[in-house]
């Protein structure tokens, strides 16, 4: 019960890419590059545990961006001459790569931090992915000349990687949609139906993650202009309860999301955000217990994942850690005031996060003792 999970990346140590930046440049080339990404990647598998979270990521440590991480493994995407163009509805402007025709992966995208992993802690796994809709919100189209075509055939690519990755051991593909949020008709029309595309035939558990973007400074001023009432999640989680996706994480403390909102999730785990991205406060453990002690009013406490908001790339690595062991514990004490001090394990359980799917066999995978003590501050 309350098992802890992150919605994304983590920091990139200084020694990897250069910090507190959501475009980072890298600071090696070559197997340098590949293996400063290695170590990164065990050195925040390590950091998550000794903060008690029970669902652990990657951190997209090997991602310059959590799009842009995956388009860079695609043919008939040119990223050499880039385009500015306004994403999120013009939220901001980014420099994008263009596609120039038909799309197909080149091979892997995710194998090695997958493996990686898989192989060097005994937690449940997550894997993110971009999802069809903000891929073809992050990137210019001069090729298919149809955003719904486009996303599809994303899709497609999508669904190739994430089968992929079920058979490395992932124990939950989540798809990243922030803009979910921005585009709420389009998500009805044919949003949710690519998402379910790039998820099909997945045995595995399966997610969606939908916020109000990372604590940057075009966000929280967008944000701030959304009024008392941030409604969004109104329109586009019935269509998600619907949906063949089984768990929907979502922005919540200290945003303006009514919370009986998540009621319109029922029959869906609800992965909530109790830590806020866009701050460098550190909860409480106390206020992270009450903030999951709130939502139980709208989602059983069998479904409540507790959860950040968003990613933390632009953040502070020390801050970033000190927020983990506030999720953590934080938790400990909501599983002491509302249920078992530790997550039950019933006969029922067939997926290592929902009830209702098939337990995985991890193998014999290594701790992370050794990369603890060597871990750079």
């Amino acid at each position: 019960m309350f098992e802890t999970t992150i919605a994304g990346s983590l920091p990139k140590p200084f020694w990897l890419a250069e910090p507190n930046k959501l475009w980072p440049t890298w600071q090696a080339s070559g197997e340098d590059l590949a293996r400063a990404k290695r170590d990164a990647t065990l050195l925040w598998l390590k950091e998550q545990e000794d903060a008690g979270i029970d669902i652990v990521s990657d951190g997209e440590q090997s991602r310059q961006h959590f799009v842009h991480g995956f388009l860079e493994a695609v043919e008939g995407i040119d990223f050499e001459h880039k385009v500015k163009m306004g994403i999120r509805d013009n939220r901001y402007e980014a420099m994008v790569p263009v596609v120039v025709g038909p799309i197909r992966l080149k091979g892997r995208v995710h194998q090695v931090e997958a493996r990686l992993a898989r192989a060097h802690t005994r937690k449940k796994i997550v894997i993110t992915l971009p999802g069809p809709m903000t891929i073809v919100d992050t990137i210019a189209d001069r090729h298919y000349g149809d955003k719904v075509k486009l996303a599809m055939a994303f899709a497609d690519l999508l669904n190739q990687e994430a089968r992929a990755l079920e058979k490395d051991g992932v124990d939950t593909i989540q798809f990243d949609e922030p803009a979910f949020n921005v585009y709420t008709d389009d998500v009805v029309k044919w949003g949710v139906k690519a998402l379910e595309r790039a998820a099909r035939g997945l045995k595995c558990t399966t997610a969606v993650h939908i916020c109000y973007g990372y604590g940057i400074k075009a966000n929280i001023d967008w944000k701030e202009g959304l009024g008392q009432e941030w409604r969004q999640y109104e329109k586009i989680f019935p269509a998600l309860a619907k949906s063949k996706i089984r768990q929907v994480s979502l922005e919540c403390v200290h945003s303006h999301v009514p919370p009986h909102l998540m009621a319109l999730l029922k029959g869906t785990d609800v992965l909530v955000g109790v830590i806020d991205v866009a701050s460098d406060r550190v909860e409480t453990p106390a206020e992270v217990a009450a903030a999951i002690g709130l939502e139980l009013k709208y989602v059983p406490k069998n479904r409540l994942f507790p959860c950040t908001n968003c990613g933390m790339a632009p953040m502070q690595r020390e801050i970033a850690i000190a927020k983990l062991k506030a999720l953590g514990a934080g938790a400990a004490l909501a599983r002491k005031k509302w249920g078992q001090s530790r997550i039950s394990k019933r006969k029922s359980d067939s997926d290592p996060i929902s009830p209702t799917s098939k337990k995985r066999k991890p193998g014999k995978p290594r701790t992370l003792r050794r990369a603890g003590r060597s871990r750079p501050r």
